[in-house]
């Protein structure tokens, strides 16, 4: 059964009393029908993160009016707010370079419907899978990036992504360092799929690295981007059971599937407004 139209409501502020009270009561007074309800009080900062979902037809299907009204609550308790509307579908732009697997995957679960998104645009730094996106009927765009041009060819990024209305970037595999400017720009807002279970073995070659190492779990992580490598707000993560008799090669199989998985996960949970950030850490209402 379609998930009925519905506005999500997620917000973080100074912890205190009478948030939750405040804030119900004030959706009940619009009429308001809540049919998802998530908070968490972390104590260690004092701050308090809330995700509701409200049925849009028990507010009159009007999110500008809901939001004008709520911005009273918002002050008062000094809130860090958000509100969407389930029947806009988000943006997604897709980075991707050399590893295919992740743009299939993404690509596989759009085209089925499983990801209810738009997806505007794929760029890369290569050619490779310019047929395949555009096979899907999604434009390509190639942005070379080498050494001496990188500022350059983020600020043409940074371009593609405002013309295509991008509400999220995700680095589905995208093997090259975003600039700090790019990464303070849509802060909170560029998911990348790392292939370790950080924070072990950051950097490139994370699985010859596990290798190396001779650990016994390998994983995959989605995070946030910063401008520090593979250091941003952990959204998701997993591990597999390997053994002695694995090579590189068995690792790099196995951590595919693993990075896949993950990084629909993740998407997921940002695209659902279930991920609130605090400071380097993340509230996940799963």
């Amino acid at each position: 059964m379609p998930h009925p139209r519905h506005f999500t409501l997620s917000f973080s502020c100074p912890d205190r009393v009478g948030i939750v009270a405040a804030v119900s009561q004030f959706v009940a007074g619009e009429s308001g029908w809540i049919i998802e309800a998530n908070n968490h009080s972390d104590q260690t900062v004092n701050r308090f993160f809330m995700r509701l979902e409200i049925l849009a037809e028990s507010l009159g299907n009007d999110l500008d009016r809901f939001s004008e009204r709520f911005e009273p609550i918002a002050q008062a308790f000094n809130l860090d707010w958000q509100i969407s509307d389930s029947a806009r579908k988000k943006r997604v732009v897709i980075l991707v370079s050399k590893q295919e697997h992740c743009l299939y995957d993404l690509l596989g679960r759009w085209k089925s419907g499983e990801l209810d998104v738009e997806i505007p645009c794929v760029i890369s730094n290569h050619e490779d899978f310019r047929g395949l996106v555009e096979w899907h009927g999604i434009p390509f765009h190639h942005v070379p990036v080498d050494r001496e041009n990188k500022d350059a060819a983020y600020a043409e990024v940074a371009r593609y992504f405002d013309a295509a209305k991008g509400d999220v970037m995700v680095l589905a595999r995208y093997m090259q360092v975003l600039s700090p400017a790019l990464c303070a720009r849509l802060r909170n807002r560029i998911l990348n799929i790392h292939h370790s279970f950080l924070p072990s073995f950051v950097g490139a070659r994370p699985y010859h690295q596990a290798f190396d190492r001779g650990v016994k779990l390998i994983g995959a992580t989605c995070h946030y981007v910063t401008d520090e490598l593979d250091q941003g707000p952990i959204i998701e993560q997993d591990v597999i059971r390997i053994d002695h008799s694995d090579q590189v090669s068995d690792l790099v199989r196995y951590g595919k599937d693993i990075e896949k998985a993950v990084l629909a996960r993740g998407l997921r949970y940002h695209l659902e407004d279930r991920v609130l950030v605090c400071g380097n850490k993340t509230v996940v209402f799963r």
